[in-house]
Protein backbone atom coordinates (compact mmCIF):
# COMPACT_ATOMS: atom_id res chain seq x y z
CA UNK A 1 0.00 0.00 0.00
CA UNK A 2 1.32 3.49 -1.00
CA UNK A 3 2.03 5.54 1.98
CA UNK A 4 -0.05 8.53 0.26
CA UNK A 5 -3.13 6.09 1.03
CA UNK A 6 -1.87 5.08 4.37
CA UNK A 7 -2.13 8.80 5.06
CA UNK A 8 -5.55 9.47 3.85
CA UNK A 9 -6.78 6.53 6.09
CA UNK A 10 -4.81 7.77 9.43
CA UNK A 11 -6.22 11.05 8.75
CA UNK A 12 -9.23 9.60 8.67
CA UNK A 13 -9.18 7.44 12.08
CA UNK A 14 -7.86 10.87 13.56
CA UNK A 15 -10.90 12.88 12.43
CA UNK A 16 -13.47 9.75 13.85
CA UNK A 17 -11.44 9.32 17.08
CA UNK A 18 -11.66 12.99 18.15
CA UNK A 19 -15.11 13.14 16.77
CA UNK A 20 -16.16 10.28 19.27
CA UNK A 21 -13.75 11.26 21.94
CA UNK A 22 -13.81 15.73 21.31
CA UNK A 23 -11.06 17.33 22.80
CA UNK A 24 -8.58 15.68 25.19
CA UNK A 25 -7.98 16.69 28.39
CA UNK A 26 -4.12 16.80 28.90
CA UNK A 27 -4.19 15.73 32.33
CA UNK A 28 -5.97 12.73 31.16
CA UNK A 29 -4.13 11.61 27.80
CA UNK A 30 -0.59 10.53 27.88
CA UNK A 31 2.17 11.97 25.40
CA UNK A 32 5.76 11.16 24.64
CA UNK A 33 8.78 12.81 24.15
CA UNK A 34 11.44 10.71 22.49
CA UNK A 35 15.42 11.75 22.93
CA UNK A 36 18.19 10.23 20.45
CA UNK A 37 21.51 11.06 20.62
CA UNK A 38 23.63 10.92 18.06
CA UNK A 39 27.26 8.72 18.47
CA UNK A 40 26.56 9.07 22.50
CA UNK A 41 28.61 6.53 24.12
CA UNK A 42 27.40 4.01 27.20
CA UNK A 43 29.56 6.26 29.66
CA UNK A 44 29.12 9.52 28.53
CA UNK A 45 27.12 11.19 30.76
CA UNK A 46 27.47 11.24 34.77
CA UNK A 47 25.05 8.56 35.90
CA UNK A 48 25.91 6.27 33.63
CA UNK A 49 29.74 6.64 35.32
CA UNK A 50 31.55 9.94 33.44
CA UNK A 51 33.49 12.20 36.11
CA UNK A 52 34.53 14.16 33.13
CA UNK A 53 31.41 15.11 31.21
CA UNK A 54 28.94 17.19 33.12
CA UNK A 55 25.25 16.28 32.17
CA UNK A 56 22.78 17.19 35.06
CA UNK A 57 19.62 17.00 33.21
CA UNK A 58 20.08 13.91 31.98
CA UNK A 59 21.29 12.81 35.69
CA UNK A 60 17.41 13.91 36.58
CA UNK A 61 15.76 12.13 34.38
CA UNK A 62 17.11 9.09 35.43
CA UNK A 63 16.93 10.16 39.02
CA UNK A 64 13.22 10.39 38.58
CA UNK A 65 12.78 7.19 36.24
CA UNK A 66 14.63 4.01 35.61
CA UNK A 67 17.70 3.41 33.86
CA UNK A 68 18.91 0.47 32.23
CA UNK A 69 22.61 -0.73 32.94
CA UNK A 70 22.23 -3.27 29.90
CA UNK A 71 20.13 -1.15 26.78
CA UNK A 72 21.54 -1.83 23.57
CA UNK A 73 21.00 -0.11 19.94
CA UNK A 74 20.38 -2.33 17.50
CA UNK A 75 23.40 -1.99 15.26
CA UNK A 76 27.05 -0.15 15.99
CA UNK A 77 26.01 2.03 13.40
CA UNK A 78 23.43 4.77 13.08
CA UNK A 79 20.65 4.20 10.51
CA UNK A 80 19.70 0.90 11.42
CA UNK A 81 19.29 1.42 15.04
CA UNK A 82 17.19 4.58 13.81
CA UNK A 83 15.39 2.26 11.51
CA UNK A 84 14.47 -0.30 14.49
CA UNK A 85 13.20 2.17 16.83
CA UNK A 86 10.77 3.07 14.36
CA UNK A 87 9.76 -0.04 12.82
CA UNK A 88 10.19 -2.52 16.08
CA UNK A 89 12.12 -4.88 13.86
CA UNK A 90 15.85 -5.92 13.93
CA UNK A 91 17.83 -4.16 10.75
CA UNK A 92 18.71 -7.28 9.49
CA UNK A 93 15.09 -8.48 9.03
CA UNK A 94 14.22 -4.88 7.08
CA UNK A 95 18.13 -5.14 5.32
CA UNK A 96 18.62 -1.67 6.63
CA UNK A 97 22.57 -3.31 7.97
CA UNK A 98 24.72 -0.43 6.96
CA UNK A 99 23.98 3.46 7.53
CA UNK A 100 22.58 4.93 4.81
CA UNK A 101 25.40 6.05 1.72
CA UNK A 102 27.49 3.17 3.13
CA UNK A 103 28.94 1.13 0.75
CA UNK A 104 27.77 -1.39 -1.86
CA UNK A 105 28.74 -4.25 -2.96
CA UNK A 106 29.17 -3.02 -6.85
CA UNK A 107 31.33 -1.95 -9.50
CA UNK A 108 32.21 1.45 -7.20
CA UNK A 109 33.30 -0.56 -4.13
CA UNK A 110 36.80 0.55 -3.65
CA UNK A 111 38.05 -1.64 -0.34
CA UNK A 112 40.55 -3.81 -0.52
CA UNK A 113 38.39 -6.20 1.88
CA UNK A 114 38.94 -10.09 2.59
CA UNK A 115 35.09 -9.88 1.95
CA UNK A 116 32.63 -7.93 0.05
CA UNK A 117 30.04 -6.34 2.35
CA UNK A 118 26.47 -7.32 2.32
CA UNK A 119 23.72 -5.83 -0.18
CA UNK A 120 21.30 -3.59 1.88
CA UNK A 121 18.38 -1.11 1.74
CA UNK A 122 18.80 2.45 2.01
CA UNK A 123 15.91 3.60 2.80
CA UNK A 124 13.51 2.70 5.56
CA UNK A 125 10.33 1.22 3.52
CA UNK A 126 7.46 3.49 3.11
CA UNK A 127 5.25 0.08 3.82
CA UNK A 128 6.64 -0.07 7.51
CA UNK A 129 4.29 1.35 9.77
CA UNK A 130 6.15 3.47 11.75
CA UNK A 131 6.00 4.26 15.40
CA UNK A 132 4.26 7.20 14.49
CA UNK A 133 1.65 6.19 12.04
CA UNK A 134 0.44 4.04 14.47
CA UNK A 135 0.08 6.82 17.14
CA UNK A 136 -1.51 8.96 14.57
CA UNK A 137 -3.73 6.47 14.12
CA UNK A 138 -5.22 7.05 17.66
CA UNK A 139 -5.37 10.86 17.39
CA UNK A 140 -1.31 12.34 18.18
CA UNK A 141 0.32 14.60 16.93
CA UNK A 142 3.83 13.96 15.54
CA UNK A 143 6.76 15.93 15.50
CA UNK A 144 10.35 15.38 14.46
CA UNK A 145 13.71 17.37 15.02
CA UNK A 146 16.83 16.96 14.25
CA UNK A 147 18.62 13.91 12.46
CA UNK A 148 16.88 11.37 10.20
CA UNK A 149 19.55 9.47 8.08
CA UNK A 150 16.60 6.94 6.73
CA UNK A 151 16.43 7.62 3.24
CA UNK A 152 16.45 10.33 0.34
CA UNK A 153 13.56 12.76 -0.04
CA UNK A 154 10.47 10.95 -0.51
CA UNK A 155 11.08 8.92 2.80
CA UNK A 156 12.11 11.76 5.20
CA UNK A 157 9.91 11.95 8.42
CA UNK A 158 6.44 13.85 6.68
CA UNK A 159 6.29 10.37 4.43
CA UNK A 160 6.68 7.83 7.54
CA UNK A 161 4.00 9.37 10.02
CA UNK A 162 5.46 13.09 11.32
CA UNK A 163 3.33 15.80 10.98
CA UNK A 164 5.74 18.21 11.52
CA UNK A 165 9.47 18.04 10.09
CA UNK A 166 12.06 20.53 11.94
CA UNK A 167 15.74 19.31 9.92
CA UNK A 168 15.22 15.76 9.25
CA UNK A 169 16.75 14.73 5.67
CA UNK A 170 19.10 12.29 4.26
CA UNK A 171 22.51 13.26 5.41
CA UNK A 172 24.12 11.85 8.00
CA UNK A 173 25.28 14.81 10.15
CA UNK A 174 24.70 18.93 9.98
CA UNK A 175 27.27 19.42 6.70
CA UNK A 176 25.50 22.58 5.61
CA UNK A 177 26.45 25.98 5.78
CA UNK A 178 28.07 26.68 9.23
CA UNK A 179 27.10 23.31 10.33
CA UNK A 180 26.12 23.60 14.34
CA UNK A 181 25.54 26.74 14.13
CA UNK A 182 23.30 28.99 11.95
CA UNK A 183 22.87 29.57 9.36
CA UNK A 184 22.51 25.57 8.23
CA UNK A 185 21.47 25.58 4.48
CA UNK A 186 18.79 23.02 5.52
CA UNK A 187 16.11 22.11 3.44
CA UNK A 188 13.68 21.57 6.33
CA UNK A 189 15.20 23.72 8.72
CA UNK A 190 14.88 28.17 8.51
CA UNK A 191 17.84 29.59 9.40
CA UNK A 192 17.98 31.38 12.62
CA UNK A 193 19.90 34.22 13.69
CA UNK A 194 23.72 33.63 12.74
CA UNK A 195 25.27 31.93 15.50
CA UNK A 196 22.25 30.05 16.83
CA UNK A 197 23.23 26.95 18.04
CA UNK A 198 21.76 24.16 16.12
CA UNK A 199 20.77 21.46 19.73
CA UNK A 200 19.31 25.00 21.36
CA UNK A 201 17.10 25.84 18.29
CA UNK A 202 15.78 22.33 18.02
CA UNK A 203 15.41 22.40 21.66
CA UNK A 204 13.12 25.74 21.14
CA UNK A 205 11.06 24.01 18.67
CA UNK A 206 10.24 21.11 19.99
CA UNK A 207 8.90 23.03 23.43
CA UNK A 208 7.17 25.31 20.80
CA UNK A 209 4.70 22.11 19.32
CA UNK A 210 3.97 20.73 22.64
CA UNK A 211 3.35 24.27 23.60
CA UNK A 212 0.89 24.01 20.47
CA UNK A 213 -0.82 20.64 21.03
CA UNK A 214 -0.93 20.46 25.04
CA UNK A 215 -4.30 20.04 24.41
CA UNK A 216 -3.88 16.70 22.52
CA UNK A 217 -1.44 13.89 22.99
CA UNK A 218 1.75 13.95 21.17
CA UNK A 219 5.13 12.57 19.84
CA UNK A 220 7.90 14.54 20.06
CA UNK A 221 10.59 12.95 18.36
CA UNK A 222 13.78 14.85 19.15
CA UNK A 223 17.14 13.03 17.50
CA UNK A 224 19.83 15.04 18.23
CA UNK A 225 22.50 15.77 15.39
CA UNK A 226 24.85 15.94 18.40
CA UNK A 227 27.76 14.68 19.15
CA UNK A 228 28.32 13.12 15.73
CA UNK A 229 30.99 14.83 14.21
CA UNK A 230 32.14 17.99 13.34
CA UNK A 231 33.19 18.39 16.13
CA UNK A 232 31.83 21.54 17.34
CA UNK A 233 30.67 22.92 20.97
CA UNK A 234 30.07 26.49 22.07
CA UNK A 235 32.70 28.86 22.86
CA UNK A 236 32.53 29.02 26.09
CA UNK A 237 31.55 25.16 26.94
CA UNK A 238 35.36 24.39 25.13
CA UNK A 239 36.81 26.61 27.29
CA UNK A 240 35.07 25.30 30.09
CA UNK A 241 36.55 21.71 29.45
CA UNK A 242 40.17 22.69 28.14
CA UNK A 243 40.88 24.30 31.78
CA UNK A 244 39.10 21.78 33.62
CA UNK A 245 41.48 18.92 34.94
CA UNK A 246 41.34 15.69 33.04
CA UNK A 247 41.97 12.18 33.51
CA UNK A 248 45.28 10.79 32.21
CA UNK A 249 45.03 9.55 28.80
CA UNK A 250 45.06 5.59 28.49
CA UNK A 251 45.04 3.64 25.08
CA UNK A 252 44.53 0.52 24.13
CA UNK A 253 44.69 -1.52 21.10
CA UNK A 254 42.31 -3.81 19.22
CA UNK A 255 44.00 -5.84 16.55
CA UNK A 256 46.19 -2.63 15.00
CA UNK A 257 43.39 -0.37 15.90
CA UNK A 258 44.03 2.22 18.55
CA UNK A 259 41.48 2.18 21.08
CA UNK A 260 40.77 5.79 23.01
CA UNK A 261 39.89 4.51 26.58
CA UNK A 262 39.93 8.20 28.70
CA UNK A 263 37.19 10.93 28.21
CA UNK A 264 39.78 14.07 27.68
CA UNK A 265 38.14 15.65 24.53
CA UNK A 266 36.93 19.21 25.31
CA UNK A 267 35.04 19.62 22.48
CA UNK A 268 33.15 16.74 22.80
CA UNK A 269 32.71 17.22 26.62
CA UNK A 270 31.32 20.81 25.46
CA UNK A 271 29.04 19.20 22.69
CA UNK A 272 27.63 16.82 25.36
CA UNK A 273 27.03 19.16 27.88
CA UNK A 274 25.41 21.43 25.40
CA UNK A 275 23.16 18.58 24.39
CA UNK A 276 22.48 17.29 27.67
CA UNK A 277 21.47 21.88 27.73
CA UNK A 278 18.60 21.08 25.19
CA UNK A 279 17.45 18.09 26.98
CA UNK A 280 16.95 20.61 30.08
CA UNK A 281 15.26 22.70 28.16
CA UNK A 282 12.65 20.26 26.64
CA UNK A 283 12.18 18.93 30.01
CA UNK A 284 11.58 21.81 31.52
CA UNK A 285 8.73 22.92 28.90
CA UNK A 286 7.32 19.99 30.23
CA UNK A 287 7.14 21.23 33.47
CA UNK A 288 6.37 24.94 32.87
CA UNK A 289 3.12 23.53 30.32
CA UNK A 290 1.87 21.55 32.96
CA UNK A 291 2.44 18.38 31.37
CA UNK A 292 5.21 16.61 33.12
CA UNK A 293 2.79 14.29 34.95
CA UNK A 294 1.07 12.41 31.73
CA UNK A 295 4.47 12.77 29.67
CA UNK A 296 6.65 9.87 29.02
CA UNK A 297 10.04 10.88 28.34
CA UNK A 298 12.60 8.58 26.54
CA UNK A 299 16.38 9.09 26.18
CA UNK A 300 18.78 6.94 24.67
CA UNK A 301 21.48 6.52 21.84
CA UNK A 302 21.98 5.20 18.31
CA UNK A 303 25.58 3.55 18.71
CA UNK A 304 28.35 3.63 20.83
CA UNK A 305 31.03 6.71 21.12
CA UNK A 306 33.67 7.14 18.50
CA UNK A 307 36.76 5.92 20.27
CA UNK A 308 38.61 3.83 17.17
CA UNK A 309 38.77 6.57 14.39
CA UNK A 310 37.29 9.77 13.35
CA UNK A 311 39.70 11.84 15.79
CA UNK A 312 39.20 9.30 18.99
CA UNK A 313 36.94 11.95 21.06
CA UNK A 314 35.11 9.60 22.65
CA UNK A 315 36.03 6.81 24.91
CA UNK A 316 33.24 4.15 25.80
CA UNK A 317 35.71 2.27 28.46
CA UNK A 318 35.56 0.05 30.73
CA UNK A 319 33.80 -1.25 27.63
CA UNK A 320 35.01 -2.84 24.60
CA UNK A 321 36.21 -0.38 21.51
CA UNK A 322 33.13 1.34 20.19
CA UNK A 323 30.95 2.72 17.35
CA UNK A 324 31.38 -0.37 14.72
CA UNK A 325 31.95 -3.12 16.52
CA UNK A 326 29.45 -5.19 17.97
CA UNK A 327 31.23 -5.44 21.18
CA UNK A 328 29.74 -3.57 24.06
CA UNK A 329 31.18 -0.71 23.52
CA UNK A 330 29.84 -0.41 20.08
CA UNK A 331 26.03 -1.54 21.07
CA UNK A 332 25.35 -0.82 24.91
CA UNK A 333 23.68 2.42 25.48
CA UNK A 334 22.25 4.93 27.64
CA UNK A 335 18.84 3.65 28.09
CA UNK A 336 16.27 5.70 30.78
CA UNK A 337 12.64 5.99 30.53
CA UNK A 338 10.35 7.99 32.94
CA UNK A 339 7.01 6.89 33.16
CA UNK A 340 5.05 8.68 35.64
CA UNK A 341 2.81 6.75 37.77
CA UNK A 342 4.67 3.25 36.35
CA UNK A 343 8.59 4.04 36.99
CA UNK A 344 9.56 4.15 40.54
CA UNK A 345 12.63 7.46 40.98
CA UNK A 346 16.00 6.57 40.58
CA UNK A 347 15.44 2.70 39.81
CA UNK A 348 18.21 0.57 38.07
CA UNK A 349 17.28 -2.52 36.17
CA UNK A 350 20.17 -4.95 34.44
CA UNK A 351 17.90 -6.84 32.17
CA UNK A 352 18.53 -6.51 28.16
CA UNK A 353 16.71 -4.46 26.73
CA UNK A 354 16.83 -3.25 23.23
CA UNK A 355 16.44 -0.42 20.59
CA UNK A 356 13.42 -2.90 18.96
CA UNK A 357 11.76 -2.45 22.54
CA UNK A 358 10.44 0.81 22.60
CA UNK A 359 7.59 1.09 19.41
CA UNK A 360 5.28 -2.05 21.89
CA UNK A 361 6.53 -0.28 25.08
CA UNK A 362 5.55 3.40 24.14
CA UNK A 363 2.06 1.70 23.37
CA UNK A 364 1.45 -0.63 25.88
CA UNK A 365 2.21 2.78 28.30
CA UNK A 366 -0.10 4.59 26.36
CA UNK A 367 -2.63 1.99 27.20
CA UNK A 368 -2.72 1.44 22.88
CA UNK A 369 -3.29 -1.82 21.29
CA UNK A 370 0.04 -3.19 20.16
CA UNK A 371 1.20 -4.27 16.24
CA UNK A 372 2.57 -7.61 16.68
CA UNK A 373 2.93 -7.77 13.17
CA UNK A 374 4.99 -4.88 12.75
CA UNK A 375 7.19 -4.40 15.86
CA UNK A 376 7.67 -8.18 16.11
CA UNK A 377 11.03 -8.34 16.77
CA UNK A 378 10.84 -5.48 20.05
CA UNK A 379 8.74 -6.89 23.32
CA UNK A 380 7.01 -4.58 25.51
CA UNK A 381 9.07 -3.90 28.97
CA UNK A 382 6.65 -2.14 31.25
CA UNK A 383 6.97 -5.52 33.58
CA UNK A 384 10.39 -3.82 33.94
CA UNK A 385 9.28 -0.62 34.38
CA UNK A 386 6.72 -1.94 36.82
CA UNK A 387 9.34 -3.42 39.13
CA UNK A 388 9.77 -7.42 37.64
CA UNK A 389 13.10 -8.67 37.43
CA UNK A 390 12.84 -10.81 34.14
CA UNK A 391 11.11 -10.59 30.70
CA UNK A 392 10.06 -13.43 28.66
CA UNK A 393 12.42 -13.64 26.04
CA UNK A 394 15.12 -16.13 24.77
CA UNK A 395 17.88 -13.77 23.43
CA UNK A 396 19.07 -10.10 21.55
CA UNK A 397 20.67 -10.10 18.28
CA UNK A 398 22.68 -8.18 16.16
CA UNK A 399 23.80 -8.45 12.47
CA UNK A 400 26.40 -6.26 10.99
CA UNK A 401 27.39 -7.49 7.63
CA UNK A 402 29.61 -4.18 6.86
CA UNK A 403 33.16 -2.84 7.29
CA UNK A 404 32.85 -0.33 9.41
CA UNK A 405 36.01 1.96 7.75
CA UNK A 406 38.50 3.76 9.71
CA UNK A 407 36.39 2.21 13.09
CA UNK A 408 37.83 -1.24 12.20
CA UNK A 409 34.74 -3.24 12.56
CA UNK A 410 34.23 -6.79 10.81
CA UNK A 411 31.46 -8.02 9.51
CA UNK A 412 29.79 -9.96 11.99
CA UNK A 413 26.94 -10.85 13.93
CA UNK A 414 25.96 -11.26 17.74
CA UNK A 415 23.72 -12.69 20.64
CA UNK A 416 22.87 -11.70 23.71
CA UNK A 417 21.14 -14.82 25.68
CA UNK A 418 21.01 -14.40 29.46
CA UNK A 419 24.93 -13.53 30.88
CA UNK A 420 26.40 -14.67 27.82
CA UNK A 421 27.09 -12.93 24.45
CA UNK A 422 28.26 -14.97 21.20
CA UNK A 423 29.98 -13.06 18.49
CA UNK A 424 30.64 -15.00 14.99
CA UNK A 425 33.11 -13.06 12.87
CA UNK A 426 32.30 -13.83 9.31
CA UNK A 427 35.30 -13.35 7.31
CA UNK A 428 36.94 -16.51 9.17
CA UNK A 429 33.86 -17.87 11.07
CA UNK A 430 35.56 -17.20 14.33
CA UNK A 431 33.05 -17.40 17.35
CA UNK A 432 34.11 -15.68 20.62
CA UNK A 433 32.37 -15.89 23.93
CA UNK A 434 31.87 -13.91 26.40
CA UNK A 435 29.92 -13.27 30.00
CA UNK A 436 29.03 -10.14 29.85
CA UNK A 437 26.93 -9.59 33.09
CA UNK A 438 30.34 -10.22 35.39
CA UNK A 439 32.72 -9.38 32.83
CA UNK A 440 31.30 -6.45 30.53
CA UNK A 441 34.81 -5.46 29.54
CA UNK A 442 34.97 -8.51 27.19
CA UNK A 443 38.29 -9.85 28.57
CA UNK A 444 38.26 -13.18 29.02
CA UNK A 445 36.61 -15.22 25.91
CA UNK A 446 35.10 -18.66 26.87
CA UNK A 447 34.22 -20.16 23.97
CA UNK A 448 36.73 -23.16 24.57
CA UNK A 449 35.92 -23.18 27.81
CA UNK A 450 32.54 -23.37 27.57
CA UNK A 451 31.84 -25.40 24.31
CA UNK A 452 28.12 -26.82 25.30
CA UNK A 453 27.07 -22.87 25.29
CA UNK A 454 29.02 -21.86 22.77
CA UNK A 455 27.32 -24.52 20.17
CA UNK A 456 23.87 -23.44 22.16
CA UNK A 457 24.26 -20.05 21.02
CA UNK A 458 25.83 -20.52 17.76
CA UNK A 459 22.96 -22.85 17.03
CA UNK A 460 20.45 -19.87 17.77
CA UNK A 461 22.04 -17.43 16.03
CA UNK A 462 22.37 -19.36 12.76
CA UNK A 463 18.64 -20.55 13.10
CA UNK A 464 18.06 -16.70 13.55
CA UNK A 465 19.59 -15.78 10.33
CA UNK A 466 17.19 -18.20 8.86
CA UNK A 467 14.16 -16.79 10.34
CA UNK A 468 15.24 -13.24 9.20
CA UNK A 469 16.48 -14.47 5.69
CA UNK A 470 19.83 -12.52 6.36
CA UNK A 471 22.32 -11.23 4.21
CA UNK A 472 25.80 -12.10 4.63
CA UNK A 473 29.11 -10.59 2.44
CA UNK A 474 30.44 -12.31 0.04
CA UNK A 475 34.23 -13.36 -1.23
CA UNK A 476 36.07 -10.63 -2.97
CA UNK A 477 37.61 -11.54 -5.95
CA UNK A 478 39.88 -8.06 -5.91
CA UNK A 479 41.15 -8.86 -2.44
CA UNK A 480 44.83 -8.18 -2.52
CA UNK A 481 46.69 -9.61 0.21
CA UNK A 482 48.88 -7.07 1.97
CA UNK A 483 52.87 -7.67 1.51
CA UNK A 484 53.14 -7.85 5.21
CA UNK A 485 50.98 -10.34 5.58
CA UNK A 486 53.01 -12.95 3.28
CA UNK A 487 56.51 -11.91 4.30
CA UNK A 488 57.25 -8.92 2.43
CA UNK A 489 58.07 -5.24 3.52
Amino acid sequence: MKKSIKRMMVSTACLLLLTVTGSADNKKHTNIVFFLVDDLGWPDVACYGSTFHETPNIDRLAAEGMLFTDGYAASPICSPTRSSILTGKYPGRTENTQYFGGPQPNERYKGNTLLLPAQYKSVMELEEQTLAETLKQHGYATFYAGKWHLGHEGFWPEDQGFDINKGGTHKGGPYGGNKYFSPYYNPRLEDGPDGEHLPDRLATETVKFMKGHRDQPFLAYFSFYSVHAPRMAPKGLEEKYRNKPKPPEKWATEGKIKVHQAQTHAVYAGMVEAMDRAVGKVLDGLKELGLAENTIVVFTSDNGGVSTGGGWAASNYPLRTGKGWLYEGGIREPYIIRAPGVTQPGTVCSVPVTSTDFYPTLLDLCGLPLVPEQHMDGVSIVPLLKGADSLEREAIYWHYPHYSGGLGGRPSAAIRQGKWKLIEFFEDRRVELYNVAEDSEEQLEQSEAQPEITAKLLKNLKDWYVEIDATFPTPNKNYKQPASAIGGE
